[in-house]
């Protein structure tokens, strides 16, 4: 179980890819997949450098590096069909799975992600997690994404805890950077490659 800072925490809230879900390798073939069809690449180590950046910045920094002209909207539409394809292969991120098994129905839980409500659902419903969340908070829901603190405030306000009684799980730069000007503090999931591989 991840170790959590001290503090009278009466709201959990989650980013879901990466810190409720070990969903960032399947993201990343779902990226490759999309891609593929522009002859496009986007290694993991850059995947990762940009992780919790909204689909469509990474798409047009793509084309820009890359010297294509992509449509936005087609490949985040085909990443997006490529991961729901991806899903049986989702699993949960053990450290925080514990602390969601300990802590539920003893305070109330938010999801905060830059990712679509449609996505995010069917994450959560893949792992059976959905029915554990008050509230989602999507890409949909907020007009600036992470490192902005909307996201973050927003499921505060729809728990209704104060800022400081809400402890965030997050494994991105951008979403801790939220988190803390938010005034939340906040847990740091460590990346796949951090954890020890879990026997399945």
């Amino acid at each position: 179980m991840l170790p959590l800072p001290p503090g009278d925490f009466r709201a959990y809230l989650f980013d879901c890819d990466g810190t409720i879900v070990d969903s960032m390798p399947v993201h990343h073939l779902a990226w490759q997949a999309a891609l593929g069809e522009w002859g496009c690449d986007l290694p993991e180590d850059l995947f990762y450098a940009w992780g919790g950046r909204p689909v469509a910045d990474i798409i047009v920094d793509l084309n820009e590096q890359h010297g294509l002209a992509m449509p936005v909207d087609v490949v985040a539409r085909r990443r997006e069909d490529a991961y729901l394809r991806f899903l049986p292969q989702l699993t949960a991120v053990p450290g925080v799975l514990a602390h969601i098994e300990e802590a539920h129905r003893r305070v109330p839980f938010a999801v905060v992600s830059g990712s679509t409500r449609e996505s995010v659902t069917a994450s959560l419903t893949a792992l059976g997690l959905l029915d554990r969340f008050d509230v989602l908070v999507c890409a949909e829901d907020c007009a600036r994404a992470k490192p902005d603190p909307e996201g973050y405030l927003r499921a505060a306000r729809l728990l209704d805890v104060a800022p400081e009684h809400c402890l965030v799980f997050e494994d991105t730069d951008l979403g801790v950077a939220a988190a803390t000007a938010a005034g939340m503090p906040s847990v740091r999931v460590p990346p796949p490659w951090q954890r020890r591989p879990v026997q399945r």
